[in-house]
This record gives C-alpha cells, structure tokens and sequence, in this order.
C-alpha cells in the first residue's frame, strides 16, 4: 500500500511473536529483508521436553499431544525449515529463561549458520523470558540499532559497541552474483 520501504521491512517479536518472526521468515522467504528474535521458540519437540511446569502440556492443546502428534511438530518447528530464511536473523535470549531454555536459541543460532544466513546473537545473563534489567534493555535496543545499520547501511548516531552479522559479507556477495546471473 506505500506504507513502508518494500526493501526496508523488517519483523520483530518475543516467546510466540518470535516463533512468528521464524515462520514469517520461512514462508515469505523474500518479503523481509531482516528479522529479530527475542527469545523465541524454534523447536516445538524442545519447548514441550524442557520448558517450565507451568507450559509443560500448553502445546498439547494447540498441536495435539506426543508422540501422536510428532509429524504436526516437526512440520511447524521453524529450525526444520531455516533453509528457507531468505534474510539476516538477530537473537536475543535471557540466559535464565525458564519459558524458552536458552538451549532454543543455541540450536536456532547453530542451525543458521549451517543454513549460511547472516546472524547475529546476543545473551543475557540474569534475564529471564523477557529483559527487566536496565542493561540488558538498553543492550537489546544498541543491538537491534547496529544489526540493521550492518543490513541497511547506516550508522546509528549514538555510539555504543557494534555488533557482528555473521556471514553477512559472504551472503551480500552471493545475492549479488545471483542478481548478476
């Protein structure tokens, strides 16, 4: 609708909304140019085995109980599916997550850079599922600033430390021989 830059867009959401950034990504391979990820779930077969008391049994009601329901899991658990991730992933992860183990985006940050998707991750210890402390907030807004400087080309006009995009320069150069192709 000319609402937004379609060469500028850009998801972002935590816990649920993450595991939205994830399949967004996945189905609209080319639509976002950049998605971040705050503590996000990837893996529905790990979020059922190692998360809390009080989320042991939520996705039985909303994928069906397992084993039964192993195919349905493994088909919506984005890290089966992050080949087709056609855009830079930035995650964010309370070490301390009870909700989301960190394990989630461990094996989301491995699982991309075997894919060759620019990423960047960033954890916090002391932060649970979702970030209260006043370091981790600011962190998380200085990250998310200097991740899509690195992928848009701009330089935030605060200065604080930079973070690394992983495989960013190998993946500009493959899109552009693709485009020359």
């Amino acid at each position: 609708q000319g609402h937004a830059h379609p060469e500028q867009l850009v998801i972002m959401g935590g816990s649920a909304g993450g595991f939205t950034v994830l399949q967004a990504m996945i189905e609209q391979p080319t639509f976002f140019k950049a998605g971040v990820c705050l503590f996000g779930v990837a893996n529905h077969f790990t979020m059922a085995a190692e998360t809390h008391k009080f989320e042991a049994r939520y996705l039985d009601s909303l994928l069906g109980p397992l084993p039964e329901a192993a195919a349905i899991y493994r088909e919506r658990s984005p890290i089966f599916h992050l080949e087709r991730i056609g855009c830079p992933v930035l995650v964010l992860q309370g070490l301390d997550d009870k909700v989301v183990p960190p394990a989630q985006a461990e094996h989301l940050v491995a699982a991309l850079a075997a894919n060759g998707i620019p990423h960047a991750y960033l954890a916090f210890a002391g932060e649970g599922h979702g970030f209260r402390g006043a370091d981790a907030i600011r962190r998380t807004i200085e990250a998310r600033l200097s991740f899509l400087g690195s992928i848009f080309g701009f330089s935030p006009a605060d200065t604080f430390e930079p973070l690394a995009v992983i495989g960013l320069d190998a993946w500009r150069g493959q899109r552009r021989g693709a485009v020359l192709r």
